[in-house]
């Protein structure tokens, strides 16, 4: 049975990253630091030729996007961006320790939102409503491989919510850079919307003797 192919990679570094700030609105640009470790895991290790390369709207995505893949146009999925922190944005969680909604908010439950911000749950369903949009497209056209460059929550989320082995968010925290290869076989997400995560990636390219 003909199966497909996605690739989940996290996009590189900004400084917000650097300074241990939540970010998901701000559309901070990559590091210089960051361009360069990109490019250097590009030259050392093996990103895939995929037929499609999704990403959020941000800067950080798209620009990690057009490096891991300069052969393909990013197309722009405003539904993965990152989550919406309200009042959090940009604040550190030692600058938040006496915040009662933050503490709140930090038990995870999935009506808990930051002020002005979205809840889990909304967050989780627009992300998978997202995702599974995706996913029957490539199936639609026959579109075999492809990758995602998305900001971390956005994947944890989708493999938080689709992967097999399942488990949960923080069991898929990955770094800048790197991801997840996924096995996508039509009837097993037809009948159970669920993927095999089949290996990390991006795989490293066996030096030559």
């Amino acid at each position: 049975m003909k199966t497909f192919t996605i690739y989940l990679f996290r996009h590189g570094i900004t400084k917000g990253n650097l300074n241990a700030q939540y970010i998901g609105r701000t559309d901070y640009p990559l590091t210089m630091d960051s361009i360069s470790r990109l490019r250097k895991i590009k030259a050392t290790e093996h990103y895939p030729e995929v037929n499609a390369v999704f990403t959020s709207p941000l800067r950080r995505a798209v620009e990690s996007a057009k490096i891991m893949f300069p052969q393909n146009e990013p197309i722009v999925i405003n539904d993965f961006t990152e989550y919406s922190f309200g009042e959090f944005e940009e604040r550190t969680a030692e600058e938040l320790k006496d915040n009662s909604d933050f503490l709140e908010w930090l038990r995870g439950d999935m009506n808990a939102r930051p002020p002005f911000g979205e809840s889990n749950a909304e967050f989780m369903h627009r992300i998978c409503a997202a995702f599974e949009k995706v996913v029957d497209g490539l199936i639609k056209t026959g579109t075999e491989t492809s990758a995602i460059v998305c900001h971390a929550g956005v994947l944890m989320t989708i493999l938080a919510c689709y992967g097999l082995p399942e488990a949960p968010m923080a069991h898929w925290q990955m770094d800048a850079g790197y991801g997840f290869k996924l096995r996508v076989t039509p009837s097993l997400w037809m009948r159970a919307n669920k993927i095999e995560v089949a290996d990390t990636a991006p795989t490293p390219t066996r030096e030559t003797e």
